[in-house]
């Protein structure tokens, strides 16, 4: 019983970094969408 629970223990630590890294990468991905939006944005104020 004991091994059992420190393996669900183990699996649940593993999710959660490999959440941790998805959330991480969609951050920077939302990220490079904004500096996109801000560049065209600046470049239609600047005509």
């Amino acid at each position: 019983m004991f091994k059992k629970l420190v393996a669900l223990i183990a699996a649940s630590g593993l999710l959660l970094l490999a959440g941790c890294n998805t959330m991480a990468g969609l951050g920077k991905d939302i990220q490079k969408g904004g500096e996109v939006l801000q560049k065209s944005a600046d470049k239609e104020m600047a005509k």
